[in-house]
């Protein structure tokens, strides 16, 4: 995905409004210091070119059954130069111009986050076939290539550490400044920087099919998308326009002037809200992005703005989701060694977090781990493996149950002592008997209480904790948080349907999900507004989330819907804003002020509406400028 620089044709837009006020504000202030009459047929002619692509919009909407703001402002300035209202004329040109690029400042804003990421884009790349190392270019890399990245370099590919050790920056996709330490196994993703160190890292993913890649699409995505609150502000806009066509024949009808008219049109331009309300989106969208947090568009802000309720997995959540083995105990005729060793081979080939933290284990212990012939993993349950005639299994308690595979009174008093502890357990069973008992535990991230107090600052009501994990194991970690409301024994289909069930009982509320974007895809695809944690090289992340925080660090949950709260605060302040301004102008345009300044006419509203657009505009950036994000 290449971003190229603009071209002329697309520049031209720009560079003719930037033209058309800088000559406009010239010739006005020529007549405004002088006091002649000599400059109005420049500013005639200014104001001709200025009504050109107003016109064209406005045609092009009405085509497409549309009325928009171009369409009133047309007509605005149309009947200013009819009137020969020149100076009138000229305020509604700047107007006009200003409005439009106040509006590629909307998807410039956009742009530019996309071009900050891109600008992280490597074109050439070191790849190492066999004892030789070619100097490729990044579109001739394929999956499986070892790619060679020395400090300094920048990560061309997503992919896993074959070799080496570094120090890396993850800062460009996690917002997260501190250096991550990478070594064989770790993965690794575009864009980011080995400061130190040197890598050779296996080619998983290049291009459009990369992390940088999805992130830069969603951000492409999001600018785009509207929300309810934009879609109610366009429906809004056409009725307000359709209204003010109304009024202004009517008040032909009841004898005003066209001149009285004109004032009143040039007051009632809804330019500055139709520019506002995205630009203010659009900012909060590319502060969170340069935060690590991506949002897919302005819809998922209204939905986190308003959340009541947050439903959540635990583990890789609540957790770091790295659990650790704590003990291990085996029955006859199966020893500890055999017992981890056998599980070790049931782990070898499942991501699930606790096959991890038994390789691991085992790894530490000296243990090799041997291949399985033929596995297959059970989602919420287990894994079932073979290796040459020994059929195993390994994993929850309810598996072997499920399996007919009878736990002997003594695993089943492990098992419960275990439980009553607060630990989790594995358990692993040969040949229809049990041979073993894992136990582990999970650490909890930092600050996470703390964390769960600051979203109920921003509204949150209940916070419901999600987990597979027995009763005591998940009342331990609930209490430890300050969680009252846990639920325990949870396979992902029983946390789907749960979802179902919690938000049919609370509806209308807002309802939330956070999980870690690698086992709870179906459950991110249900709640009202859903954020995965971790969303660092998880397609299932990026896929069924609405909000996507690249790192796990669920402090950036609250920060994110500051930000929003932050957003939806600016919107209705701008159309409290505008509505005042309109009052305010069209009280000036029928009475003035009375005793110091007679009523306005049309170059006096032109000149109000003018200087007045900048208040919304102004605040709509706002919404992109927060240097500390707190709930006080």
């Amino acid at each position: 995905m290449d971003i190229k620089d603009p071209s002329w044709k697309e520049r031209a837009p720009i560079i003719f409004d930037v033209a058309l006020i800088v000559l406009t504000a010239a010739a006005l202030i020529a007549v405004f210091v002088s006091g002649s009459d000599n400059l109005d047929m420049a500013i005639a002619g200014l104001s001709f070119m200025g009504l050109i692509p107003v016109a064209i919009s406005a045609v092009k909407s009405l085509i497409q059954r549309q009325l928009s703001v171009d369409l009133l402002a047309s007509i605005a300035l149309g009947f200013s130069l009819l009137a020969q209202e020149w100076r009138s004329a000229a305020f509604i040109t700047l107007m006009l111009a200003f409005a439009r690029i106040f509006e590629e400042i909307t998807s410039a804003r956009a742009k530019r986050t996309i071009q900050s990421l891109m600008k992280y884009h490597v074109e050439r790349v070191r790849v190492q076939i066999g004892e030789t190392v070619k100097d490729v270019h990044i579109r001739d890399v394929r999956p499986g290539d070892l790619v060679i990245v020395d400090a300094g370099d920048r990560m061309p590919v997503d992919g896993t550490v074959v070799s080496g050790d570094a120090q890396v920056d993850e800062s460009s996709l996690t917002g997260e400044s501190d250096l991550v330490e990478k070594k064989a196994g770790d993965r690794v993703y575009t864009a980011t920087v080995n400061e130190s160190g040197s890598l050779v890292v296996k080619t998983e993913k290049v291009g459009p099919d990369t992390t940088l890649a999805r992130m830069i699409a969603l951000v492409e995505e999001a600018s785009r998308a509207k929300n309810k609150a934009e879609r109610a502000a366009d429906r809004f806009t056409q009725w307000y326009i359709f209204l003010s066509l109304v009024a202004a024949g009517t008040m032909y009808a009841f004898g005003l002037s066209a001149r009285e008219i004109l004032a009143v049109l040039l007051v009632v331009c809804a330019d500055d809200i139709a520019v506002a309300i995205p630009l203010a989106f659009t900012a909060a969208i590319s502060r969170a992005a340069h935060r690590g947090v991506i949002v897919k568009g302005s819809a998922a802000f209204e939905q986190l703005a308003k959340m009541k309720y947050v439903l959540t997995d635990k583990t890789g959540t609540l957790t770091r989701g790295k659990p650790k083995v704590t003990g291990l105990h085996a029955y006859d005729p199966f020893t500890e060694a055999k017992v981890l060793e056998l599980a070790m081979m049931g782990a070898s080939e499942s991501r699930h977090a606790v096959s991890r933290a038994i390789a691991e284990y085992g790894a530490a212990k000296g243990l090799a781990i041997h291949a399985p012939h033929e596995l297959e993993e059970i989602s919420g349950q287990g894994v079932k493996f073979s290796h040459d005639t020994d059929v195993m299994f390994l994993g929850r308690a309810s598996f072997m149950e499920r399996e007919r595979i009878h736990i002997p009174d003594n695993a089943k008093n492990d098992i419960a002592a275990e439980k009553s502890a607060g630990r989790g357990i594995a358990v692993l069973a040969m040949n229809g008997k049990v041979a073993g008992v894992i136990s582990y535990v999970d650490e909890l991230r930092p600050r996470v209480k703390e964390i769960i107090a600051e979203t109920k600052g921003y509204g949150v009501l209940e916070w419901h904790m999600l987990t597979g994990d027995n009763e005591p194991a998940a009342a331990a970690v609930a209490g430890e948080l300050g969680i009252t409301h846990f639920h325990a024994n949870m396979t992902p289909e029983s946390k789907v349907e749960f979802i179902r069930r919690f938000e049919r009982e609370h509806d209308p509320a807002v309802v939330g999900y956070i999980g870690d974007g690698v086992n709870d895809a179906a459950a991110l695809a249900l709640a009202d507004v859903t954020i995965a944690m971790g969303g660092i090289g998880a397609d299932a992340a990026i896929e069924a989330a609405d909000i996507t925080i690249m790192k796990d660090q669920l402090g950036r949950l609250p920060e994110a819907m500051a930000i929003a709260r932050r957003v939806m605060s600016v919107m209705r302040q701008n159309f409290g804003i505008w509505a005042i301004t309109n009052i305010v102008g069209l009280a000036l345009v029928a009475v003035g002020i009375p005793g110091w300044l007679s009523p306005l006419g049309p170059v006096g509203a032109a000149t109000y509406n003018f200087l007045t657009d900048f208040i919304p505009i102004g605040n709509a950036l706002r919404a992109g400028r927060m240097k500390r994000v707190s709930n006080k």
